[in-house]
């Protein structure tokens, strides 16, 4: 099945994740489904969007700037799909769970924080 996501909800999602760099913190994926409202199957929606971003991302040699979206849960960290995606990608190498998944996050969300995005102005 291909989910695809509109431009209104993609522009959102960057905003979104563009905001919340730029004042260095996290988005949990239930925050963001609320504030762009995705139509079902939203969460599917979500993540496919986060890792095709995570895709442009690597390939534009970038951090992933969809490591700042993570589980409300007690870990704060993102999904297991969000660790295989890296693998994938070739920008992490291990286990989805675990101290080297928590740690190797860690030091992508400060890349993130760090980073100066190609659209920004300098």
């Amino acid at each position: 099945m291909s989910v695809r996501i509109s431009r209104q909800h993609w522009d959102g999602l960057l905003a979104e994740l563009d905001q919340a760099r730029r004042q260095r913190h996290l988005l949990t994926y239930r925050a963001l489904l609320e504030r762009l409202q995705l139509p079902s199957p939203a969460m599917l929606t979500l993540t496919a969007a986060l890792e095709h971003l995570a895709a442009m991302d690597a390939k534009a040699e970038q951090p992933l700037r969809s490591s700042l979206v993570i589980s409300q849960g007690a870990s704060r960290l993102p999904r297991t799909g969000f660790f295989e995606c890296a693998e994938r990608l070739g920008r992490f190498p291990g286990p989805p769970d675990g101290i080297a998944a928590a740690s190797w996050h860690a030091s992508e969300v400060v890349r993130v924080f760090e980073y100066a995005y190609e659209h920004e102005e300098a």
